[in-house]
């Protein structure tokens, strides 16, 4: 199975990747790691973007073949990226999910402010800049409300893996 998670940052991909990755028992590759290991001064320009999904969707087909599945992490704020994600599902012959957390701006504005050592170098201008570029959902996905508690987002997770 291929799993993207995707939504703006601060949203809780991370902890809603974290808990996928853990019922499925599959590795989780994050954009922000991957970036962080194929750029050493990152731009953040278009290009660097396109760099980094490849290298996202080549480290997935690897994980699959070795692992069955795989959970990938990153904003997957465009549909083009989504549907790269899709097609090596298909070309892999695994299953494939779409889940977005979703989150309103106020817990988002508390939760990028409390981050200590996380990968991601977003703030929430960069959330905010984001919000406005997110492509619609197109497709079968579910959402993942992480605006309540862990107990409440978890049960979500729950209910779908």
């Amino acid at each position: 199975m291929l799993v993207v998670v995707c939504g703006l940052p601060g949203a809780g991909k991370t902890t809603v990747s974290e808990a996928v990755a853990d019922r499925l028992d599959a590795p989780r590759l994050r954009t922000d790691v991957v970036r962080k290991a194929v750029l050493d001064d990152p731009d953040y320009t278009p290009e660097e973007t396109r760099q980094v999904y490849a290298a996202l969707l080549d480290r997935a087909r690897e994980t699959v073949d070795r692992e069955g599945a795989a959970v990938l992490d990153g904003t997957f704020k465009y549909e083009r990226q989504r549907e790269a994600a899709r097609e090596t599902a298909a070309e892999l012959g695994v299953p494939f999910r779409l889940v977005k957390v979703e989150c309103s701006e106020a817990v988002v504005r508390e939760r990028i402010a409390a981050r200590e050592g996380d990968e991601s170098d977003a703030d929430f201008d960069v959330h905010q800049l984001h919000r406005e570029q997110f492509e619609p959902l197109d497709g079968e996905h579910v959402v993942v409300d992480n605006d309540g508690s862990l107990d409440e987002t978890m049960a979500q997770v729950d209910a779908v893996f």
